[in-house]
């Protein structure tokens, strides 16, 4: 995912002595999410951005975009880009 916002890795050790997956519980369904959304071929799917662009600042992966979606979509929280102005 080069040239994509990446974020930190999950099992990387943080000044707390746990990992970043000890706070999610193991019947979470954003694992089900994330193993999911890893599976699929994105492209395939018809998501025109999964190839980053070589100017500009860097965006962030389709597939995490994704993840967020659903997991929101799962919790009902909604999105309305209206409610902020975006118009």
């Amino acid at each position: 995912m080069k040239r994509f916002i990446e974020g930190e890795d999950r099992s990387q050790s943080t000044f707390f002595p746990e990992q970043m997956d000890d706070y999610i519980g193991a019947d979470n369904p954003v694992r089900v999410v994330d193993v999911f959304v890893d599976e699929l071929d994105l492209v395939g799917l018809g998501f025109d951005r999964v190839a980053p662009q070589a100017t500009g600042r860097p965006g962030y992966h389709a597939s995490v975009l994704l993840k967020l979606y659903v997991y929101g979509y799962l919790n009902r929280v909604l999105f309305d880009i209206s409610a902020y102005g975006a118009n």
